[in-house]
């Protein structure tokens, strides 16, 4: 337990110094410099590293991809057996390497430069190999491993992992990058089903269920009945929502006092809450939850189109 506290101690020591890196002149402008280079790229981000660096380029390259910026991971090993091909004039390489001097990046190195590909390093060597062929290097901090060694890369991979993460965010953020374009590129899992608007899985057109405030109760009931939602919309001439009557109105209606031919308009509960269909999926369930209803109505500019029931959003896995 006591080295497993102080592997984690001497990860977040690390992460605190990559933080304190940022109020370096230098290096935030550097690091400024970098997002710049690949806002303005028309090809892709080209990442890559050997070894332990070369799965934290393929964790970034996934990041990238997923928040918007194209990248491809590139394997040092493979650079000089013809994959070098993949690099065009348009692209811009990212190179990790926390020595700066491993041999398999010569190929890739030599490219760039003999195609004045821009090259930007991430590496805590500023003397090093990688640093001074470099058009940018982000220099990394020093930082103890927790190894006891000192030898296997464990804090030192954690910090490149933290920078990738904070380049990736502070391009999805210039890019404007939304939850629509998030969903484009997670359709799939939990998360796809997060980012599922409401438009995606209410019930529209005929489905919808929904009768004047003159309607009678009995037509009201019947109409509930049909569309299986547990209640019904009320809507004046126009179409527009103005109160909706359920299950539980109708129970606590029925008393033996009223006649079913009396306006459901009367009994209905006064302005439901309801959503727009570009509300996300998620957030419909929580004020489900938080209101403790089971049915939203949906509205644009105040008219109904749809209605969403909270087996809906569970079925397709909003949760």
């Amino acid at each position: 337990m006591e080295t497993a506290c102080r592997s984690l101690s001497v990860a977040a020591f690390g992460l605190n110094a990559l933080e304190a890196k940022f109020a370096d002149r230098d290096f935030a402008a550097t690091f400024l410099r970098v997002i710049g280079v690949i806002m303005k790229v028309r090809g892709r981000v080209i990442v890559t590293g050997i070894g332990k660096s070369g799965i934290v380029a393929r964790k970034m390259t996934a990041t990238l991809t997923s928040t918007g910026t194209p990248a491809i991971f590139l394997h040092p090993a493979d650079a000089g057996h013809g994959d070098l091909g993949m690099i065009t004039p348009d692209d811009v390489v990212l190179m990790l390497s926390h020595s700066g001097e491993s041999t398999e990046l010569g190929p890739i190195i030599h490219y760039c430069k003999r195609f004045a590909i821009p090259l930007v390093a991430i590496t805590a060597q500023v003397n090093s190999t990688v640093a001074a062929a470099a058009d940018m290097a982000i220099l990394m901090p020093e930082v103890e491993e927790a190894c006891p060694n000192a030898l296997a890369p464990t804090t030192s991979t954690t910090v490149q992992m933290a920078l990738g993460d904070a380049l990736a965010i502070s391009l999805m953020e210039m890019r404007g990058f939304s939850a629509d374009d998030f969903h484009k590129f997670h359709p799939n899992g939990r998360l796809g089903a997060q980012l599922v608007k409401v438009r995606e899985l209410m019930a529209k057109g005929g489905d919808v269920p929904m009768v004047r405030e003159d309607a009678s109760l009995l037509d009201a009931t019947i109409e509930m009945t049909r569309a299986r939602l547990g209640g019904t919309a009320v809507v004046d001439r126009n179409g527009r929502l103005i109160g909706a009557f359920t299950d539980g109105d109708l129970r606590r209606t029925v008393t033996g006092k009223q006649n079913l031919t009396d306006a459901v308009g009367r009994f209905m509960t006064m302005t439901p809450f309801a959503v727009t269909s570009d509300e996300l999926a998620s957030e419909a369930l929580r004020l489900m939850h938080e209101r403790n209803i089971m049915l939203l109505f949906v509205c644009d500019n105040g008219r109904l189109i749809g209605a969403v029931h909270m087996h809906d959003l569970l079925h397709a896995g909003v949760a």
